[in-house]
């Protein structure tokens, strides 16, 4: 397959791999199949080109069978992953200071010097958190192959011809790409939790273990001296109970159970090597008491290491581990230890301890050389960073849930009959009495609904998990769809059943209990809740005990509620209001930004988005989700790891210590103007959204959310209920479906309104020249209209039964798009999309005309689909398209 892609500087990764892809299909699909793929391909890019009619692409298509259909989309799919291989071998686009050495220059420049960084490092978290939500759609095997394909590529960089095990790179790189095309792209079965659990932890042992500690060490060298470990994983895979009733006790186990495997495992595999390697003589170099002592306890008596301390007390510390290991895991390590009866370690800082102490001895001989790098250095980090847990697991559920069960709760004890009857002061005065007693609600004598008693079993599990692996493994639980105090109360009283909430008269709280504010008016509320906390006595206790008090922010679910222009400022607006809250209660705001892929979801550079974030807001702390197919495109290789964990961490340093780029005075008119550009792109969105009769059959018609539903992507339901409102429908699907359609409504709707009825042109130009907010908020717009087509939409409306009535609320959206796009380039004085962002540009035009024909045949599949034909190759074609589309697409979930 040959790769000529108009207006683009080509990537010579792109044609190379282009070219192998090609004669894999000639080879392993026939000639025949390879000339109508190539057909297609040439029709495609030559209509981009402008050279070719616009119906020779459907000549081609109308030629394919079923079973070429579907080795088309297959062979469409896999180029794009290829492409997208290619381009995350460059990294993301370096803006000035995306690395922390280049972040800590640029704040030397402005006259903040080490000392402040390094002071705020020492209070610093920056987390990216690991959830299961399912826009990932390629299969574990597919990624694995693709990883494989990008360490072959590493070697062909460095001019090496063979692998090390004699095979030419070139062939092995051609093996990999037909064991791709003849890997099943689709699951059979849908995804377990346990699944899930598996996927995560690939990519924390086999990235975030060896990237993280290597980073840290870079960031030594960059400071002049060593930070604490302050960048941290999180996953909510096992313990997000959110609309997902496979999430149990019995899952959060295992997810934990899991991790403490992996990462003491990790341990072990690190063990052995440092003990090959610290083959130190007493009779040539003097050793501290601290380990002899060690080697001493170890239990070696080898007579060959009887001058060789570090050795024997590598041993000792090993068999410790691996006890610890048998205790934890329940079973013996894969590489048995020298002692069988060593005593286990009761905490990560005790084993940390004895490294330390094996690192001061190295470092008392010569210049300190042996002590702070190398293996050791790296195992210290690593057990600093991720201890017995490897990523701290975070807890959510629906506040609804909480209501209920404390309701039940409250009745079976006698307490309250109908808690659910009171007011909220009514409730939050019962529940303070009830927190404040040590007399718990729930009773083994009783037999409670199954909701509640999986949500006991769950409270009781986190505090099994305390006891077994240490407090990091469980730090945090999210309440969704948080309105209130006592739906923070709520969750206080399930933590008092197991003895994770202590009363008192100084209570305390082993687990920090995180509102999730996600509608805009919760957004808008989102100052009052937090203000009346504080003002709770034990509340003030509890968070001035821990220092610090998150509050989560949805991007997802405020998008689908009030459109991307509101969302963005309504995020913006209520961290801002947050910040006094906070300082007056005396406590550290810590925002937990929910975003997903797609910019309708929060997506877009996390880099601009970090550093947009209000003056006074992230002071070294943040939490971020990383979602579905952007934890592949941003982890599934060492590399694209290190580019997008040091971006964010140098994004943090900036926004945390740079001073205000905008004066008050000049804050505050910038302010004025986006809440009157807010409130038109609002009413506009919800106009179209809720407002329009007949729009959510439109949308179910329209876009294939009903076969998205279908897809094995994921353990958790695609609705939170058997209702088809849209206010029902989960965010990530009703963002992956316009995707597909190449709408993209969700990432752009109403701005075009909003921007075309603001009068005042010139303040515009200021505020896109000057303010980094709207920079950030525009840019992941420009993105969203460069990937949607209104032309190739327009052919989705042959799926509408009442073509009529989907034609005009077609011609709204499409309307609404050039509008939007037009004033897009009028405010930033372009005169085509993405003009001042060339690499972007080029990534995006590579990719359409390998979209174009997947849309076409997409929709001729749904209508054959719909109509009732019931030959499942019609059904796995529409997988395979909707896979294929959100491959080439990347950030559509």
């Amino acid at each position: 397959m040959r790769i000529a892609i108009p207006h683009t500087r080509q990537n010579p990764d792109i044609r190379f791999l282009g070219r192998l892809l090609g004669d894999v299909i000639r080879a392993y699909g026939g000639d025949a199949l390879f000339r109508r793929v190539e057909y297609i391909r040439s029709a495609s890019v030559d209509r981009h080109r402008g050279i070719a009619a616009p119906d020779s692409i459907e000549l081609g298509l109308d030629a394919l069978t079923l079973d070429d259909t579907i080795s088309f989309v297959r062979g469409f799919m896999l180029f794009s992953m290829l492409a997208n291989l290619a381009e995350d071998r460059q990294g993301v686009a370096a803006e000035p200071g995306a690395d922390v050495a280049q972040a800590i220059a640029r704040l030397e420049a402005e006259g903040i010097d080490r000392d402040r960084v390094t002071a705020l490092l020492q209070q610093a978290l920056v987390a990216p958190v690991l959830t299961a939500h399912p826009t990932e759609v390629r299969r574990k095997s597919t990624i694995d192959h693709r990883n494989h394909i990008a360490e072959l590529m590493k070697l062909r960089d460095m001019g090496r011809t063979e692998t090390d095990g004699g095979e030419l790179v070139e062939e092995a790189i051609y093996r990999q790409i037909a064991l791709l095309w003849q890997t099943r792209p689709l699951r059979r079965e849908r995804l377990y939790v346990a699944d899930e659990v598996e996927t995560a932890l690939a990519y924390l042992r086999d990235v975030f273990l060896p990237v993280i500690p290597a980073l840290h060490a870079r960031w030594e060298r960059a400071l002049g001296q060593r930070p604490p470990s302050f960048l941290k994983p999180g996953s909510w895979i096992g313990g997000d109970r959110d609309g997902n009733p496979n999430v149990t006790a019995d899952s959060l186990r295992l997810a934990l159970g899991r991790a403490a495997e992996t990462v003491i495992g990790h341990y072990l595999d690190l063990l052995h090597r440092l003990g090959a390697e610290l083959s130190i003589s007493t009779e040539l170099t003097p050793v501290t008491e601290e380990v002899i002592a060690l080697a001493e306890r170890s239990g070696d008596n080898s007579p060959s290491r009887s001058d060789e301390p570090f050795r024997r007390a590598i041993t000792g510390v090993y068999s410790r581990l691996a006890a610890t290991y048998r205790v934890l895991v329940g079973r013996e390590p894969p590489r048995p230890p020298a002692s069988a009866d060593a005593e286990p370690y009761a905490y990560p800082a005790d084993f940390r301890a004895d490294l330390v102490a094996i690192a001061h001895a190295l470092a008392r001989d010569g210049d300190g050389a042996l002590a702070g790098g190398g293996g050791l250095g790296r195992l210290i980090r690593a057990v600093e960073t991720f201890g017995f847990h490897l990523a701290t697991l975070d807890l959510r559920q629906n506040a609804d849930v909480h209501e209920r069960v404390v309701a039940e709760l409250l009745n079976s004890a006698g307490v309250e009959a109908d808690y659910r009857a009171l007011d909220e002061e009514g409730r939050v005065a019962l529940l303070r009495r009830e927190l404040a007693s040590s007399r718990p609600l729930s009773s083994p004598y009783v037999t409670y609904s199954d909701e509640t008693a999986s949500e006991l079993a769950i409270v009781h599990a986190a505090a099994e998990a305390h006891a077994r692996y240490g407090a990091e493994a469980i730090t945090t639980y999210i309440i969704s769809k948080a309105e209130s105090v006592s739906d923070l109360l709520e969750v206080h009283i399930l933590l008092k059943e197991a003895g994770l909430y202590v009363p008192g008269d100084t209570p305390t709280s082993a687990i920090m209990v995180v509102p999730l504010f996600e509608t805009i008016a919760d957004l808008e509320n989102a100052p009052k809740v937090m203000t009346a906390w504080f003002a709770l006595p034990e509340a003030a206790t509890i968070t001035a005990a821990r220092g610090v008090q998150e509050v989560m922010v949805g991007y997802s679910d405020s998008n689908k509620d009030g459109g991307y222009l509101t969302s963005v400022w309504s995020l913006h607006q209520a961290s801002r209001a947050l910040a006094p809250v906070f300082e007056r209660a005396g406590a550290a705001m810590q925002l937990f930004h929910g975003r997903g892929g797609a910019v309708g979801r929060g997506g877009g550079s996390s880099f601009m988005a970090i550093r947009a974030q209000p003056p006074g807001t992230v002071a070294g702390r943040i939490r971020i989700t990383e979602q579905g197919e952007v934890i592949a495109a941003k982890y599934g290789t060492r590399e694209s790891a290190v580019t997008n964990l040091e971006a964010m961490a140098s994004a943090t340093l900036l926004a945390s210590l740079e001073p205000p780029q905008l004066a008050e005075a000049e804050y505050e008119r910038f302010a004025g103007a986006m809440a009157k550009l807010s409130d038109t792109a609002f009413h506009a969105y919800r106009d179209l959204v809720y407002g329009t009769e007949g729009f959510r059959t439109f949308f179910r018609q329209f876009t294939p959310i009903a076969e998205i539903a279908d897809l094995k992507i994921g353990s958790r339901p695609a609705s939170r209920t058997k209702s088809d409102r849209i206010e029902d429908l989960r965010a990530i699907p009703w963002v992956f479906s316009w995707a597909q359609a190449r709408v993209m409504l969700p990432g752009w709707y109403g701005v075009g309104q909003a921007l075309a009825a603001f009068e005042d042109r010139g303040l515009l130009a200021e505020m896109v020249e000057g303010w980094p907010f709207l920079q950030s908020t525009l840019a992941n717009l420009e993105m969203v209209l460069a990937k949607s087509d209104m032309e190739i939409a327009g052919h989705y409306v042959a799926l509408v039964e009442d073509q009529a009535h989907g034609q005009a609320i077609f011609d709204r959206i499409r309307d609404g798009w050039h509008v939007t796009r037009d004033n897009l380039l009028d405010i930033t004085g372009q005169s085509r999309l993405l003009e001042k962002s060339p690499a972007l540009d080029e990534s995006i035009r590579l990719r359409l005309p390998y979209i174009e024909p997947l849309n076409h045949l997409q929709i001729e599949l749904l209508k054959r689909h719909r109509a009732g034909e019931d030959d499942p190759r019609i059904h796995e074609g529409i997988q395979l398209s909707i896979n294929a589309i959100a491959t080439a697409l990347r950030n559509s979930g």
